[in-house]
């Protein structure tokens, strides 16, 4: 019972002060009129959301229950195996039915009226739809095949989930784009995936500064102790940007110690500490992987909803959830492949202790975010400059010291709201 979202934007002035988008007005950060318009158009029409991995939904009937922007949904694992996303919004009263975030389930059940839906949104029963006794019920004209959830477009890709409200969505290759593919598919290219964990936080900051956070390229070997101390990240190292024709998904691809000991990198740079050494070296215990190729980290946006990340032998899924366009939830899923031996298991779970709330890495860009927030708050006329490497709309670029995605970000995101 698939729907299609109509939705035209409201023409209202823009906060943009000038053409290009080198200049970001910081209105587009807190603006609850912009935010809905941004809902409408990035996550409930023309684009493909991540929702899970396949691997979180084994067996039939195995459900998670997860957003699309502020929309609840639900993956569930069928009973021939394929995979459904249903709006978890009962079609009687609208109530939210599902609460608990996984479990396994034959039906599924509203607890307000007990209407009963089948793992394909089939509406199953309805209580006393014939009325008592005689008296009530639903009318002759009533049809249970009218009245189910409503089915999201899903497509599902080397084991990751992705979904759409919108039942005219181009296919999801061209989305992700022929540039981004070939990268995409170098993680996904359909080994087995095998769940390893979760972290979860809520930042303070707009949803698209995660989004811009991971399309730049350079701030990594400035903030992060342990990326420009241990040649994780850093701006001497061989590395690629590649973006899509519309400016809306990116990756950044860069390869360890690749670049020899160029002093002009961590001159004066406070996060720099050429003396610290680990504890444990276990930590950084890095075996390189015959899949990757050569470059050692990948990090992905597939904008609006994810991000995916290679850095190291330590993956996982980010799931950008926004909560208005002050907070926004970030959901980390962990994986590594089903041949993996208990080695790497155990080597990718250590390495992940640099990313999530807590990590030694990610703490970081959650504080930075919760900080431009603040400012950009308080400064609602104000605007950030995103000059670095230029003023160009977004191109690709074989270095690292450039703001080009996050200004072709913006080229699409002005190009569609139409500001």
């Amino acid at each position: 019972m698939n729907q299609r979202i109509e939705w035209s934007p409201v023409k209202s002035p823009s906060p943009f002060k000038q053409d290009g988008t080198h200049r970001i007005p910081n209105r587009v950060y807190s603006d609850v009129e912009l935010h809905a318009r941004e809902l409408e158009a990035f996550f409930y029409k023309a684009h493909w959301c991540y929702v899970a991995l396949e691997c979180e939904i084994p067996n039939q009937g195995d459900y998670k229950a997860t957003m699309i922007g502020e929309r609840p949904v639900i993956v569930v694992r069928d009973r021939d195996g394929s995979v459904n996303v249903l709006e978890n919004r009962c079609a009687h009263k609208g109530a939210k039915f599902c609460q608990k975030e996984f479990g396994n389930a034959k039906v599924f059940v509203c607890p307000y009226h007990q209407w009963g839906y089948r793992l394909n949104g089939d509406l199953a029963g309805v209580p006393m739809k014939n009325g008592v006794a005689g008296q009530g019920g639903m009318g002759a004209d009533f049809k249970m095949e009218d009245h189910g959830l409503n089915r999201l477009k899903v497509r599902v890709h080397n084991g990751i989930v992705f979904a759409s409200f919108d039942d005219d969505i181009e296919p999801f290759e061209s989305f992700v784009s022929a540039e981004l593919m070939p990268f995409f598919n170098r993680t996904f290219d359909g080994r087995a995936l095998t769940l390893l964990g979760y972290n979860r936080q809520r930042i303070r900051g707009n949803w698209k500064l995660m989004q811009e956070n991971i399309k730049d390229p350079y701030h990594p070997g400035l903030l992060h102790v342990f990326f420009v101390t241990f040649g994780l990240w850093r701006a001497d190292q061989k590395s690629e940007l590649r973006i899509d024709p519309r400016g809306r998904h990116a990756q950044m691809i860069s390869t360890r110690n690749s670049g020899g000991e160029n002093k002009e990198v961590t001159a004066g740079v406070t996060s720099f500490k050429e003396s610290m050494i680990l504890e444990d070296p276990r930590l950084m215990d890095v075996v390189q992987e015959p899949w990757w190729g050569g470059p050692t980290a990948v990090m992905q946006t597939i904008f609006p909803s994810v991000i995916v990340q290679q850095q190291v032998n330590s993956l996982s899924t980010r799931q950008i959830i926004p909560r208005g366009p002050n907070e926004f939830d970030f959901v980390w899923t962990h994986f590594g492949f089903a041949d993996d031996t208990p080695e790497m298991t155990e080597r990718r779970l250590k390495q992940a202790n640099l990313f999530g709330p807590a990590g030694l890495v990610s703490l970081d860009d959650g504080e930075v975010i919760e900080y431009c927030q603040q400012a950009a708050t308080a400064y609602p006329d104000g605007e950030c400059v995103v000059e670095l490497g230029g003023k160009d709309g977004g191109v690709a670029s074989p270095h690292m010291v450039t703001e080009t995605l996050i200004r072709g970000m913006y080229r699409y995101y002005r190009e569609t709201l139409g500001l």
